[in-house]
């Protein structure tokens, strides 16, 4: 048919945002618009109803769903509860993805198949954490001719204090072996639900960690313990020097001293079930202290450091 593009079958004008899934691993045609093309969000508020207006902002890339799925790049992942359609990169899709990351494909992990079977809710908050610390601004120029309310909120979102990095700067399902190697890790490993890495923005190295408030102190410690684990695992570089397995694969500055800390570890407690996130990150930090309490280094009469403990 003619005006339709070649390679997008579909008719989609927009460029194909695999590389947004080969992050995500499984999302809505909405999240994948939010960090895309956030400019989108605040366009076709005439339609009548919020359905109507969730059609016309996702459209685009609804296509170019449809044409990753006709390269066999792309397939449905399930559904949510609400009715969304789940989309993910089949392997032939996460390899093009890599490819656009610009990063090896072995970083993009396995496909996510069947996360729509138990409601992705875990997958829906991963993305949903992402986007609120990268927070996407939407482009005024592509807003031109929108009303003034319109444009008043999509300007309060540009200056709004500005998130960490782009998509790129961002990984999903990372796993982090405590034995065994990157590729083949092995399952007493921790794997961490987001990396960021963001030197630009203050943050070379993040791991991140959610939880729906399904999880006790307990659960959560032990995963704390994993995260340690992998942090003091030492291998041999290609230059045949040992070094933190992590720094291996990611870099991050010397300590002030000269020391090589530890990669910081957040955890994003997301009320979705009744247990309290107040109560369980109390006891989670109490059962957790060995590995964050420091030491407490006094300094003699002439200012040089002395021993723990020394007056």
């Amino acid at each position: 048919m003619a005006g339709k593009r070649e390679e997008n079958p579909a008719g989609s004008s927009n460029n194909l945002r695999g590389d947004v899934l080969g992050v995500l691993k499984v999302a809505t045609a909405e999240q994948i618009q939010q960090i895309a093309l956030p400019h989108l969000s605040y366009r076709h508020t005439d339609k009548p109803t919020p359905s109507k207006r969730k059609q016309a902002r996702t459209a685009s890339h609804t296509g170019a769903l449809s044409d990753l799925h006709k390269h066999g790049l792309a397939e449905n992942g399930g559904q949510l509860p609400g009715g969304d359609t789940l989309r993910n990169l089949t392997p032939m899709g996460l390899k093009t993805a890599a490819r656009e990351l610009g990063r090896p494909v072995g970083e993009t992990g396995n496909p996510a198949r069947g996360a729509g079977r138990t409601g992705a809710s875990h997958p829906m908050t991963v993305n949903e954490a992402a986007l609120a610390l990268q927070r996407p601004k939407p482009d005024l120029a592509q807003l031109t001719g929108e009303p003034a309310d319109v444009l008043a909120a999509a300007q309060a979102a540009v200056d709004a204090p500005a998130g960490l990095g782009t998509i790129a700067s961002y990984a999903t399902e990372v796993a982090l072996p405590t034995t065994g190697t990157w590729s083949n890790s092995d399952r007493g490993g921790a794997q961490a639900d987001i990396v960021i890495t963001s030197p630009e923005d203050g943050v070379p190295l993040l791991f991140v960690e959610i939880d729906n408030c399904h999880e006790s102190a307990q659960v959560l410690a032990a995963k704390i313990d994993k995260y340690m684990r992998f942090c003091q695992r030492k291998v041999k570089d290609v230059d045949g020097t040992e070094r933190p397995m992590w720094r291996t694969r990611w870099w991050a500055p010397d300590g002030r001293h000269g020391d090589q800390p530890h990669p910081p570890l957040l955890l994003v407690f997301n009320r979705a079930s009744s247990r309290n996130p107040h109560t369980v990150s109390a006891q989670l930090a109490e059962l957790t202290r060995r590995h964050w309490q420091g030491t407490a280094y006094c300094c003699d009469r002439e200012g040089s450091p002395g021993l723990p403990g020394r007056q």
